[in-house]
């Protein structure tokens, strides 16, 4: 259905007298209501069926925390490509490990930030913090807490204008509410998110919301991973998922030109519908690559797994590997330290896991070797080459 503008249009003046039309959107849930017919609901009901799938997978994995470790920095890195940054994963471990990356260093922490940004909503989601704006501006100050981002108030927001695409609000594709509209907006999506004034199904509540939010814009800057993490955040805090495997930057990344046209025919023509329609899409889409990921990685473990006992390796090589799953490059130091191993000991199983082909050495060096768990990394990797 398309209900026409959703939202009012303000005329505001900026730096330089310069008149522009900024839009502040109605509260949710759409008024008339969504319309839930035919394909819609078909979609809606299918993505429920993946995210149940996908919820289920985790108890696949030998150690899910493992998993997420990993996991969680793939859509670290997806979700700051989107913003412009050229950082691999295998930057970010790379960073992590101190040791310098392939990019330049604000890229990678942006990055990490994001990784810090995520756990940090996650862990006081579990502690029993409510979805609230108070905890987005949390999320938000570790999102910028190092890096670019520094300067743009994090955790506060926002009390200058912001714009999206042009290089001034008179040229912009889109301008978000004034500032001092921003409180009152956000105000109102957080009554939504407490299901009020009426509740709404989960994929539904996670859609609108997160088009509200990238609509409302609230800080001068991270919008965009703030906006996605709200997604996950919200899947996860109303029980539908158990872990943190549904991300949808990979999605967003890939058909990015169709996912903003959706949402600015949200705001000028009411089309919530098709942008509803899309995002339960990107969720089976998602989802059912998450579950084949996760898959693909177990059968991996047992594979080596079965590789090292058919050697005749000593169990310090099964340790290893077991490290090597939740930090799939590492040193021997550090190995050595995660397993409580010694350092000869250790030394040795990696050079068996080398010559088993389930380990790789990364730098050619002498001395501070590294190595990869390179299948691993390879699936991990899929869809975040720059």
């Amino acid at each position: 259905m398309r209900r026409g503008v959703t939202g009012n249009w303000l005329t505001i003046s900026t730096v330089g007298d310069e008149s522009v039309q900024a839009f502040v959107p109605h509260p949710l849930p759409p008024e008339p209501p969504l319309e839930i017919t035919g394909s819609i609901r078909q979609v809606l009901e299918d993505a429920l069926v993946a995210l149940g799938r996908l919820d289920s997978v985790s108890m696949l994995l030998p150690d899910t925390a493992l998993f997420l470790y990993g996991y969680v920095r793939k859509e670290a890195v997806l979700s700051s490509q989107i913003e412009g940054t050229q950082s691999s994963l295998s930057d970010l471990l790379l960073f992590e490990m101190d040791e310098a990356p392939g990019v330049p260093v604000n890229d990678v922490v942006e990055v990490s930030c994001y990784a810090a940004a995520l756990e940090h909503g996650l862990r006081r989601l579990a502690e029993g913090f409510p979805m609230s704006n108070r905890l987005l501006r949390e999320i938000h100050r570790v999102l910028l807490a190092k890096g670019r981002g520094v300067d743009k108030d994090p955790g506060e927001f926002r009390r200058s204008q912001n714009w999206i695409g042009g290089t001034r609000p008179g040229n912009a594709t889109y301008v978000p509410p004034p500032p001092e509209r921003v409180a009152d907006c956000m105000h109102e999506l957080e009554r939504f998110l407490h299901d009020e004034p009426e509740r709404s199904g989960v994929l539904i509540k996670a859609a609108l919301s997160h088009a509200q939010f990238e609509t409302v814009h609230p800080f001068l800057d991270g919008n965009g991973r703030l906006g996605r993490l709200l997604i996950t955040l919200l899947l996860c805090n109303e029980g539908f998922l158990k872990e943190p495997m549904l991300y949808l930057s990979l999605y967003f990344k890939t058909h990015r030109e169709v996912y903003y046209d959706l949402l600015q025919r949200v705001r000028t023509e009411g089309d919530w519908e098709a942008w509803l329609r899309f995002f339960a899409e990107g969720v089976v889409e998602t989802a059912e690559s998450a579950v084949s990921a996760a898959r693909s990685l177990v059968d991996l473990f047992e594979k080596d797994r079965q590789l090292i006992q058919a050697k005749g390796s000593t169990g310090s090589a099964l340790q290893i590997h077991h490290a090597l799953q939740g930090r799939p490059i590492t040193s021997i130091s550090r190995a050595a330290k995660e397993t409580g191993l010694s350092v000869p000991t250790v030394g040795s199983a990696l050079q068996v896991l080398c010559e088993l082909g389930i380990a790789r050495e990364l730098t050619g060096k002498r001395r501070n070797r590294l190595y990869g768990y390179d299948r691993y990394l390879q699936i991990l990797s899929e869809g975040t080459e720059t």
